[in-house]
């Protein structure tokens, strides 16, 4: 079965989740506000430019968790889903997943936002799969710790054929699509690299490659 890879921030919403997340819990007052948000701009700033240490990044995100029960996270979630994300779901993300799922692709999101904020907003979109960083539950509390290898950068495509290999799946003819140069491992092994609305140095190298470039938000 041919895969059909995307990419969650950005590329099938128009905002970033993770950052997204942040602003939220600023606004309800779980976090302070001027510490969090001088180190969430910083680490967002640090992903733009493709410096971010993906594992302090999710230990930061990753925090917030270990102060609240898991049906309290699950009630804020609901309501940042609501009203942060739902308003963002991009109109031609859901045709072109329409489109993968009407020629019997198989369909995944793949994203470096950690499996507790982008489960329920890939079930929005209609995709079954998922791989995100874990983050670990214990006597039915989170952590703030994350399980195996986050799946950023080089460690999306590891992650990948982790699944792969599972599910006894291959690249073969497989298509990815996203908008972020840190995604550029995973663009490279796939048999279709499609630019989504790319930063800067993604078009540069799309261009240069002569791959796809799209946009799902205009």
């Amino acid at each position: 079965m041919t895969l059909a890879l995307f990419d969650l921030d950005e590329t099938l919403i128009a905002i970033d989740s993770d950052h997204e997340w942040g602003n939220f819990i600023m606004g309800k007052g779980l976090v302070n506000e001027s510490a969090y948000r001088l180190r969430n701009e910083k680490f967002f700033s640090d992903y733009k430019k493709g410096t971010l240490d993906i594992n302090a990044y999710l230990a930061f995100t990753c925090s917030i968790l270990t102060n609240y029960s898991i049906e309290e996270l699950n009630e804020f979630r609901r309501e940042f889903v609501s009203s942060f994300i739902t308003p963002f779901i991009l109109p031609k993300g859901i045709e072109l997943i329409k489109y993968h799922r009407d020629n019997n692709d198989r369909l995944l999101v793949i994203t470096a936002t950690n499996q507790f904020i982008a489960e329920p907003i890939v079930s929005l979109l209609g995709i079954d799969t998922l791989i995100a960083p874990r983050p670990e539950i214990k006597e039915n509390q989170y952590t703030g710790r994350i399980l195996g290898t986050p799946s950023f950068g080089e460690g999306k495509l590891n992650r990948l054929h982790e699944w792969m290999t599972k599910e006894g799946e291959t690249l073969d003819g497989s298509f990815f699509y996203t908008d972020s140069h840190n995604d550029l491992p995973l663009l490279r092994a796939v048999s279709n690299p499609v630019a989504v609305d790319p930063d800067d140095v993604l078009r540069a190298e799309a261009e240069k490659e002569k791959w796809l470039i799209i946009s799902l938000k205009h």
